[in-house]
């Protein structure tokens, strides 16, 4: 009968499961379960001081990850206002009496010239494709012209401007592009 009462699974009546349990334990065992159950109740506690320190982390980064942003584009803007500036003047030009067509195009060139400055210390570069081997990573070919004067899969003409900003295409270059004139055409 003794070994009833040792065993933690057989529960006397009037007691509940952890009372059996307990009372079967030596008091070595019940000071080490003691032990186990503190720090269990340490590693929660740093369990929720990490979980909330990385959710505080992820909202901090989040909002320096916005703030960069926010003044990336502000830093961008506060380059274009002159260039907002010169329109402005050379739109008020044309009102002039001595505005002739001659100096509006110097002050739009110059406004162009402004404005491709600041784009391109932004880092935003032209796509040059005229001239260039055909490359469809960074080319649109909006159509083939027959011609015997440049070789094969060489850009002819470009019809609108490609742009890249560092390593990434915003827009394909779109061209036309050479091919050999087909055998019909040559002897008609």
């Amino acid at each position: 009968m003794s070994e009833e009462t040792s065993d933690p699974a057989t529960v006397q009546p009037g007691e509940t499961a952890p009372e059996a349990a307990l009372e079967a334990l030596t008091p070595a065992q019940f000071t080490e379960l003691k032990a186990k159950a503190a720090q269990s109740t340490e590693l929660y506690e740093r369990l929720l001081r990490t979980t909330a320190d990385f959710d505080n982390f992820k909202k901090r980064a989040a909002r320096e990850r916005d703030e960069a942003r926010r003044s990336g584009v502000e830093a961008t803007l506060g380059k274009l206002l002159p260039v907002l500036d010169n329109f402005d003047m050379a739109l008020a030009a044309t009102v002039q009496p001595n505005a002739t067509v001659e100096t509006l195009k110097v002050g739009v060139a110059m406004i162009h010239g402004q404005l491709r400055g600041v784009i391109t210390d932004s880092g935003l570069e032209e796509v040059d494709a005229l001239g260039q081997p055909f490359d469809p990573a960074l080319h649109e070919a909006v159509s083939q012209l027959e011609t015997a004067d440049v070789p094969e899969g060489q850009v002819v003409q470009q019809l609108r401007k490609g742009y890249r900003f560092r390593e990434r295409l915003l827009r394909p270059a779109s061209v036309v592009v050479a091919k050999h004139p087909s055998a019909d055409t040559t002897q008609a």
